[in-house]
Order: structure tokens, then C-alpha cells, then sequence
């Protein structure tokens, strides 16, 4: 086999709390988080060169160390003695800064894409640890579906299968630092947090209104404050048969979960006609057989 091609499953959060600031900088959380099937494309081969290129649909996306697909391809070609050049070409659906780790689920893509390319004996924990040194995020990237993330979002407990449905994605024309928002985050301000075991027993029931009416995302406090859009997109897809909509995390995507995908049409039509965004898409939730 000499090149491979890999979907990046985006994801969003059905809850996310902050429990508090660790030592080190990053922040404790416990949020419920869900692969959907909005993807972008891998397609990755080899090359007799012996380096790493990289090539992306967007002109101006970093295709160089600064991007995780690049880092995970050189970690890979550092651990396993790789010789040969690896070529990547990424092409972008998922939104960019978007909250719904777009960058972590297509470098997840390239480490699970290198590894069964040159037929490494590595499985997915192995890959999951490497992934933790990329970013926090990645190691549920390469497990996917349903799951609760905990301490720095690495610690993964698989939940059972989310209940299937439609849904709706719109992001706003704007960009939000994930990073601003965890620095402007006040816990004493949260009027509202998750009840995430309340939420695992829902998803088991697989009740979708009860999921809806429990979702809780406390960065909202912060992203919503200086972007009101968000709240005004989440308004809409309610008026127009949304069972629930949400911001993902630090934002400022907002999703909405519909019956069907003739509902969620509704929905996109009358966000793109009250707001005019480039960014929406129609997508199904994404379950790993287990």
C-alpha cells in the first residue's frame, strides 16, 4: 500500500464544565463530547524524499510545524524510524477556531492514517498517548464517538452510543482564542452548571428531548458575552424545530439537534437567510460500533 485516505470526524460538547485552574496553567474539566459526521479528508503517501510535505485546500493555513498534522507525521517518522517521506494533503470542511477540534481530529486522522500505511504495530492507546503530547483533545479524536473527557479532556470514559438524529452546525464569521476564553473564564460567575451523570443516564435511555433540555456548556458565561450572535443563531434554530441547540466548545460554532433532516433544513434556511453565513452544514451524529 503506498497512500491511504482518512475522514476527520468534527465533534461537539453536550456539556462542558470547568471544575477549576490546575497548577500547571490548564484547566480540570468534565464534559460529555460527540463525534459527528462533518468531516475533513486526509490523503496521505509516501514518497522516496525521506520528508514530510503537507498541502491544504486553504492557501492560508500553515502547512509547516505549526500545524498538528505536521507534528503528528514527524512524531511518527521520529518514534517508529520511519525512512521514507510521508505527503499529506488535507482538505478542510471543518470550520476553522470553531470549538468543534477540527485541528486535533485531523491530526488524529494522520497519526491513525501513518500507522496503518506503514503497517505499524501500534494500537489505538499507543497512538492516544503520542496524540496527548499534540493536544489535549486529539487521543478522543482517534477513540471518537460517545464519551466523558476528563482532566485536561484526556481522560476518556466510552459511553454508550448516542441516540441518532440530525444535525445542524452554523458558525459565525468569527474567530474565538480558545485561550482568551479559558483566561477571561470566572467559575464564581457560572449561574449554571452540567449534571453530566444526569446526562449518561439519558444518553443510555437514548432520550434525545432529555438530553436537550440537560445540555450545558458554562463557557457560554464568557464566549456569548462578547460574541451575542451565538445566542441569537441558538434563538433561531429553536424557533425553527430545533429539539435543542448549544454552543461547542470555547465557541463559537452553534449546533442544534433535529428529528429529521427535512427539520434541519428549516433550520439551515432560516439561518443563512437571517445571518447570510458561509458555514452551515447538515450532519449526522457519528457512533463507534461498541
Amino acid at each position: 500500500m503506498d497512500s491511504i485516505k482518512l475522514n476527520a470526524r468534527a465533534k461537539i460538547n453536550i456539556t462542558l464544565d470547568v471544575l477549576g485552574k490546575r497548577e500547571d496553567g490548564y484547566h480540570d474539566l468534565s464534559m460529555i463530547m460527540q463525534t459527528i459526521n462533518l468531516c475533513d479528508n486526509l490523503y496521505i503517501k509516501k514518497t522516496d524524499t525521506g520528508n514530510i510535505e503537507m498541502k491544504s485546500n486553504l492557501s492560508w493555513l500553515p502547512c509547516d510545524e505549526r500545524n498538528l498534522v505536521y507534528r503528528a507525521a514527524a512524531a511518527m517518522k521520529e518514534r517508529y524510524n520511519i525512512e521514507e517521506g510521508i505527503c499529506i494533503e488535507l482538505s478542510k470542511n471543518i470550520p476553522v477556531a470553531a470549538g468543534m477540534a477540527g485541528g486535533s481530529t485531523d491530526c488524529a486522522a494522520a497519526l491513525i492514517g501513518i500507522r496503518n500505511l506503514f503497517a505499524i504495530n501500534a494500537g489505538d492507546k499507543e497512538l492516544m498517548a503520542i496524540g496527548k503530547e499534540l493536544g489535549a483533545d486529539v487521543p478522543y479524536c482517534i477513540m471518537r464517538g460517545t464519551a466523558l473527557a476528563e482532566g485536561i479532556g484526556e481522560v476518556l470514559t466510552p459511553l454508550p452510543p448516542f441516540p441518532d438524529c440530525t444535525v445542524l452546525v452554523a458558525k459565525p464569521p468569527v474567530n474565538v482564542s480558545t485561550a482568551a476564553v479559558f483566561g477571561a473564564f470566572d467559575i464564581k460567575n457560572v449561574e449554571k452548571r452540567p449534571d453530566n451523570e444526569k446526562m449518561i443516564e439519558l444518553i443510555k435511555a437514548k432520550d434525545l428531548e432529555g438530553i436537550c433540555r440537560n445540555m450545558c456548556n458554562v463557557l457560554e458565561s464568557v464566549t456569548v458575552k462578547n460574541y451575542p450572535v451565538i445566542n441569537e443563531v441558538k434563538n433561531t434554530m429553536l424557533e425553527n424545530d430545533a429539539i435543542g441547540s448549544m454552543m461547542s466548545g470555547s465557541g463559537p460554532t452553534v449546533f442544534g439537534f433535529y428529528q429529521d433532516y427535512k427539520t434541519a433544513l428549516k433550520g439551515l434556511r432560516a439561518i443563512k437567510n437571517r445571518f447570510k453565513f458561509r458555514e452551515v452544514y447538515i450532519t449526522t451524529v457519528f457512533n463507534t460500533a461498541r
